[in-house]
């Protein structure tokens, strides 16, 4: 139990600095003014100039929120972030970009999901209070698992598939400012990227989700390197922060069930028998 509880708080310290880096990433583009944000602001029927005045508020309420993750990570404002992020996920199709956009951005409200079902809460005044991080039963565990790995596949295939099937011009960009180009590589990259989600979710390895943590660090790091703001690979904090923290939990189950395996009766008797004297011939 205490070896399960130390994970859980690595974990949880993954998804704290992944989500903080999300709404920090997130907030500090509000105060630039994207002008790829104005679609979504008039998707909810706010004009123009409206949404470039409440820009700046919504990053300052993004920034607010990311030290109550990093710092008083509270149930209620956790939960709140997971909505958000699927708020602003959604908002993509919406607006009338491909679906595989907002599926992209899985880790803007999986991470913080995972975050949520990890917190202590005993009834509802907990939702405002935070109580750490413990030791889960197996049933939290599992459930835990299952969104990071969903929000883990999510974040590979709806990027794979923003360059086999929709050959998205940005990632065309951002192969080529590393030497990357041709009619080929988008395609080839995808298909990679597609791979992985379907290996994640039919085999989630230690050694697996640690190099897709590194890749998607690779991959998003790709966008400042082709001119974008580095706030824009701060913003995807939580596609780091999902695979590193499953193959945190994934490590911690296996030893589990080693340790359980070492210490049952069945596995013990043999040993028994075999330290038994022998009876006199």
């Amino acid at each position: 139990m205490g070896f399960q509880r130390g994970s859980v708080a690595q974990a949880s310290w993954v998804l704290r600095i992944g989500v903080a880096m999300e709404f920090i990433g997130h907030g500090a583009l509000g105060f630039l003014h994207p002008a790829a944000w104005f679609p979504y602001f008039a998707v909810m029927g706010i004009p123009r100039e409206a949404a470039a005045s409440l820009m700046p508020l919504v990053g300052s309420l993004d920034l607010a929120l990311a030290l109550v993750a990093l710092f008083h990570p509270l149930p209620g404002a956790v939960l709140y972030m997971a909505l958000w992020g699927l708020g602003t996920a959604l908002l993509r199709p919406l607006a009338g970009e491909p679906a595989w956009e907002a599926l992209e951005r899985s880790g803007n409200f999986g991470a913080a999901l995972a975050l949520f079902l990890m917190a202590r809460r005993e009834g509802a005044s907990s939702w405002l209070r935070f109580r750490g991080f413990g030791a889960l039963d197996e049933g939290s565990r599992s459930r835990v698992c299952w969104v990071l790995r969903l929000t883990t596949a999510g974040i590979l295939l709806g990027h794979g598939a923003l360059g086999l099937l929709v050959r998205k011009a940005l990632l065309s960009t951002q192969y080529a400012s590393i030497g990357l180009q041709g009619a080929w590589v988008e395609p080839c990259i995808g298909a990679f990227e597609c791979a992985l989600a379907v290996a994640v979710l039919v085999w989630p390895g230690f050694g697996l989700l640690i190099f897709v943590a590194a890749w998607k660090l690779a991959t998003e790091a790709l966008s400042p390197m082709a001119g974008s703001p580095i706030w824009v690979f701060v913003e995807h904090g939580g596609s780091y922060a999902a695979p590193l923290a499953l193959a945190l939990m994934d490590r911690s189950a296996r030893a589990t069930a080693l340790e359980t395996f070492r210490e049952s009766p069945a596995r013990r008797a043999p040993e028994r028998l075999s330290n038994e004297p022998r009876p006199a011939q």
